[in-house]
């Protein structure tokens, strides 16, 4: 574990970082529990997730600054799966999805972005917008 980012932290840094994850959590969690009812699993599902992804995300996560939360890309794509293939696929389909997750970022997978042009990117992101719209 690299301890030099805790070099020049700070109790004003604790502060900052509670009132940040009070907010991230504020919207987080009834975003997780929206989504979990769309994608016609239980709320709870929902806010079992969201919980566990952020203590993961903050634990795991490559850089000092991270804000992560479920996505409403997703709920079709959940939806369809739990509609066709039932909950307990679900769950096999997100483990392994996890599993290539974590195999693209041992290979670095994420520095080929930087050769996307930005149009690409703005409209993979405005058809993400129109999906939870």
């Amino acid at each position: 574990m690299n301890l030099e980012v805790f070099r020049n932290y700070s109790l004003q840094h604790l502060k900052k970082d509670i009132l940040s994850g009070i907010v991230v959590g504020i919207i987080a969690i009834p975003l997780g529990l929206g989504f979990a009812i769309a994608s016609g699993i239980s709320p709870v599902t929902g806010l079992y997730t969201t919980i566990v992804a952020g203590l993961l995300i903050a634990i795991l996560g490559g850089c000092r600054f991270q804000i992560a939360g479920p996505t409403g890309a997703f709920v079709p794509v959940l939806l369809g799966i739990v509609l066709q293939y039932g909950y307990e696929n679900l769950l096999i389909a997100g483990f392994m999805s996890g599993i290539l997750l974590i195999i693209f970022a041992l290979c670095k997978v994420g520095a080929l972005i930087k050769y996307f042009p930005p149009s690409i990117v703005i409209g993979f992101q405005s058809g993400i917008a129109l999906i939870i719209f």
